[in-house]
């Protein structure tokens, strides 16, 4: 919660990441309370109070992975809609030539996306942002575990890399001062 909040306001893809290994803590946790009490939340070096908010916030998350259905896989809602909120904001950056940087910066990405949609199975591709998260999310549980990473992965997840945080750079700026009036244009 603490890390959440501090990752959802200076960087959204961060946040993201952040935000889909919890969910994947909690289920190597069983969606049990307990468990999460005990290998996670009693890491945390903090008073009593802020222990039983962060556990409540653990709680709060079991329950909706419960509800809706993520006991074994996928992402929360409010996590969905994160990317949802991302690629409104990636259309709208694309649609506007007030951010040749920006679509530049996606041109150079999209080949690395197209590829990894390739290697997908058609039943579980993705839109192109979550695309790339799950190749960074990939990347990173690959590097957690010790594996070995390809000299081509690796140049696919810099340029990735480079793509995902310039959108968060834009998210950020966007939720300072929008970027775009209620009809695309640039304010």
């Amino acid at each position: 919660m603490i890390i959440a909040k501090a990752k959802r306001k200076e960087n959204i893809a961060e946040y993201l990441l952040y935000m889909w290994q919890v969910e994947d803590l909690i289920r190597a946790c069983g969606l049990d309370i307990e468990a999460v009490k005990s290998n996670i939340v009693s890491r945390y070096k903090v008073d009593e109070a802020t222990r039983l908010e962060i556990l409540d916030w653990y709680e709060g998350l079991i329950k909706m992975m419960e509800l809706e259905d993520k006991r074994k896989s996928g992402h929360l809602q409010i996590n969905k809609n994160v990317i949802i909120r991302l690629a409104d904001l990636h259309q709208q950056l694309l649609g506007s030539t007030k951010f040749p940087d920006y679509t530049a910066e996606f041109y150079r990405t999209l080949p690395y996306i197209v590829e990894l949609r390739a290697k997908t199975p058609k039943e579980e591709q993705a839109g192109e942002l979550e695309t790339c998260f799950n190749a960074l999310y990939g990347v990173m549980m690959l590097r957690l575990q010790g594996k070995p990473i390809s000299k081509d992965t690796e140049a696919a997840i810099r340029q990735i890399s480079r793509f995902v945080a310039l959108l968060a750079a834009y998210f950020k700026k966007d939720e300072e001062k929008p970027l775009f009036g209620d009809d695309g244009d640039k304010h």
